[in-house]
């Protein structure tokens, strides 16, 4: 669980803090700052590992499953020092997707209210590779910015 987390980049001094309560915790609304998540990090400084069920050698293309235990989350910045996303004029819900952003994405988490949940094991990624997950306000508007999160997909040996 991320409450209360603090993820300090070292590297470039950034500091972000999560709210935890409040409006850290409550619904998703217009005009709120956001941060995206995966396995507790928003990837500020490096890319967050996915890891895969893909065993043994892969071939390029292949795609599998994330392993169990992993967490996909969002929330709001205490104080930040960094490019967040904003949920717009219209934004109340914020929608995690895997891969390039579209209209109609499948294999997505749409959060309703601030937090963290398991990342779904039945979800289809690359075995291997790096990607992004974005997390995107809707319902869309001109004001919206999304957030994206660059991930590693690692398979396991």
């Amino acid at each position: 669980m991320l409450g209360g987390a603090i993820i300090v980049a070292a590297s470039t001094g950034v500091s972000l803090a999560w709210a935890q309560g409040g409006a850290g915790t409550g619904p998703i609304r217009p005009h709120q700052p956001f941060l995206g998540f995966i396995n507790g990090s928003a990837g500020i400084n490096n890319s967050v590992a996915i890891n895969m069920a893909c065993f043994g050698p892969v071939r390029p293309g292949q795609t599998g499953h994330p392993m169990a235990g992993q967490s996909v989350g969002v929330g709001q910045p205490e104080a930040v020092a960094a490019t967040f996303g904003n949920t717009g004029s219209r934004g109340t819900s914020i929608d995690a997707q895997f891969g390039a952003p579209t209209a109609a994405s499948t294999g997505t988490v749409v959060f309703h209210r601030y937090g963290t949940v398991t990342m779904s094991t039945s979800l289809v990624l690359p075995c291997f590779g790096s990607g992004t997950v974005t997390f995107v306000a809707l319902p869309k508007s001109p004001t919206e910015r999304s957030f994206a999160v660059p991930v590693s997909f690692v398979g396991q040996p």
